[in-house]
């Protein structure tokens, strides 16, 4: 994303309405992205309304899939005050991206044992309502992320 207004400016420009129908996001939503400081490089018209080129389309999509999958909004800021910064920051951008990789990874690990518990708690029902009996339990399984739980000596 290009700090100067300029270089956007000279891109393809439109306004927020259409910026709002080629994202899919809403105008207050677009309009909140930036009062985050979300949405560099806007740019405005004669008339002050904002401008906005293609770079925006891609950028507003990464900030919301960032979001949606768990960044905080000061990470999505830190992201993106590195971006602006140019070319001399791509490492840090990476590093960022790559400890937000991890921990997406490991939210659909615990979304994919929930999961699985949610599964087999349909198939007890089903057994229990085919069968007329109530099946045996189902077993705990502890995350695999999260350590055994502690014994307390015996006394």
């Amino acid at each position: 994303m290009p700090a100067d207004p300029a270089t956007v400016a000279a891109t393809p420009s439109f306004h927020i309405g259409e910026l709002a129908a080629r994202t899919g996001r809403t105008v207050h939503a677009i309009r909140w992205y930036e009062s985050q400081g979300l949405v560099p490089g806007v740019a405005r018209d004669a008339g002050g309304r904002r401008v906005y080129g293609e770079l925006h389309v891609g950028w507003l999509d990464l900030m919301d899939r960032l979001r949606r999958t768990g960044m905080s909004i000061a990470e999505m800021r830190d992201y993106t005050a590195l971006a602006l910064q140019g070319k001399a920051t791509l490492r840090q951008r990476r590093d960022l991206l790559e400890a937000h990789r991890a921990r997406v990874h490991q939210t659909i690990a615990d979304w994919q044992q929930a999961l699985s518990l949610v599964d087999r708690k349909i198939d007890f029902y089903d057994a229990w309502m085919a069968g007329g009996r109530r099946p045996p339990l189902i077993p705990v399984e502890t995350p695999q992320h999260l350590p055994a739980p502690k014994r307390k000596p015996a006394r």
